[in-house]
């Protein structure tokens, strides 16, 4: 099974950036600790500040993995051009948020790309990424 892991503007600086909303670690960080736990999961990792390469991103993945695991950042509540291209998609497509949107600005409590998405997880920190990948793996099962 094959799953690209694929984040938006800013999520470059995690564990810089407001630690008491996004926390102390790093992806990079996080990242090998999550392969560890799937090691029958090629993991791909991919991250973009810009919209139009996560948009190529997805279109160059999104016909032969297996699954998609997106957190858009703040592109989630403005990109008709992301929710365009995961409805495209082969690929099943979970957003993921750090935080718990519904908790903070009223501005982060819509999502242009929900709909288009198999599901969304949000506000388990980094573990929202091991949920997603579960739920990917679960879906994959039932195919």
């Amino acid at each position: 099974m094959k799953i690209i892991i694929i984040n938006g503007p800013n999520l470059n600086l995690l564990g810089q950036r407001e630690p008491g909303i996004y926390g102390n670690s790093s992806f990079d960080t996080f990242l090998p600790k999550l392969q560890e736990r799937f090691p029958d999961v090629e993991m791909e990792y991919y991250q973009s500040n810009i919209e139009g390469e996560l948009i190529n991103k997805m279109q160059e993945t999104g016909f032969t993995a297996d699954g998609i695991v997106l957190n858009a950042g703040a592109y989630t509540h403005t990109s008709i051009a992301l929710q365009d291209c995961i409805r495209s998609l082969k690929t099943p497509v979970v957003e993921v948020h750090i935080s718990n949107v519904h908790r903070r600005e009223e501005y982060r409590h819509h999502s242009m790309i929900s709909a288009a998405c198999m599901g969304v997880i949000c506000g388990f920190g980094l573990d929202s990424y091991r949920l997603a990948v579960e739920a990917l793996i679960e879906a994959a099962k039932g195919k």
